[in-house]
């Protein structure tokens, strides 16, 4: 596979996700939500530490006050700075036996922004909520997998997509209250063929595009923000997770990666599934705003 994306730490996680960029520490922070494990990579030095957990971590943000606000299987949680649990900011609203919190990050304003899974995917019992210092409060309901959380370099549009219906949303977003509203869609996948792929995380650079990663998709692709494909790039791993930018100058595209439940022909041809890669861009990425309590 020809692919301008080259490994950069073969973590062999189960499901790799949300990858945030720490400028403070020249350091990569990313979960294995099915590994229970918060990881620490260092590009320049190789430095590479892993914490546990007891409990799946779908997302997580810095916290202005350091250490990080996270979202596990029982509800949002503070952790500490080397990732344990420190206490439980909001319990999970869902059933916690089939529904945990997956995709999210920070909006502009430093609240939590953070969706749930339907692991049967049956119902459309997920949601996507808002997390800030009034608590957990819903924004979007009748979800099967909530992904895709970005928003516009303004703040202004919030993106978000619903996996397993292939589809990727736009909403119009108060900054100043954290309300999202008029609800549209930013642009389809295909579920067959070889244009497949599910979107899953992903990330806005500072023209405003949106950079997918496509799950079962084996790229990452970019839209302009009329919703118009630009350009894709192949990936050495089949399921790619989440995208965010990083480096001193924010122009390293990193891309995390699952291998869990793949076929092995899949994973002997492509044996660094699972593991974090990265590619440089011309554009810049937007910084990623911190988690503030007090908003």
């Amino acid at each position: 596979m020809t692919s301008p994306f080259t490994l950069v730490l073969d973590s062999q996680c189960a499901l790799g996700e949300c990858p945030v960029w720490a400028p403070a520490e020249k350091a990569l922070y990313f979960a294995d939500i099915k590994g229970m494990k918060l990881h620490r990579f260092e590009p320049e030095t190789g430095q590479h530490t892993i914490t546990g957990l007891s409990e799946e971590i779908g997302c997580f943000a810095i916290r202005k006050d350091g250490g990080f606000v996270a979202g596990l299987r029982s509800g949002v949680w503070q952790l500490s700075p080397t990732g344990e649990r420190v206490a439980m900011l909001a319990p999970n609203a869902e059933p916690v036996a089939t529904n945990r919190f997956n995709d999210g990050r920070t909006d502009p304003r430093g609240r939590f922004i953070l969706g749930t899974i339907d692991e049967k995917k049956a119902g459309g019992t997920a949601s996507l909520y808002r997390f800030d210092r009034r608590g957990l409060q819903a924004i979007e309901g009748g979800l099967l997998t909530s992904n895709g959380l970005a928003f516009s370099p303004d703040g202004c549009t919030m993106y978000h997509s619903d996996t397993p219906r292939f589809t990727i949303y736009a909403y119009d977003y108060d900054v100043e209250t954290g309300e999202a509203s008029n609800r549209r869609v930013f642009a389809e996948l295909k579920p067959e063929g070889e244009d497949r792929g599910r979107p899953d995380g992903a990330a806005v650079d500072a023209e405003g595009c949106y950079w997918s990663a496509l799950y079962e998709g084996g790229r990452v692709q970019r839209y302009s923000p009329a919703g118009e494909l630009l350009a894709e790039f192949q990936v050495p791993a089949t399921c790619t997770t989440m995208v965010a930018f990083g480096g001193a100058d924010l122009r390293t595209l990193y891309v995390t990666s699952a291998r869990d439940g793949r076929p092995a022909e899949e994973l002997e041809r492509l044996p660094h599934s699972g593991g974090v890669f990265s590619m440089r861009t011309e554009v810049p990425g937007l910084p990623e705003p911190l988690f503030d309590p007090q908003v």
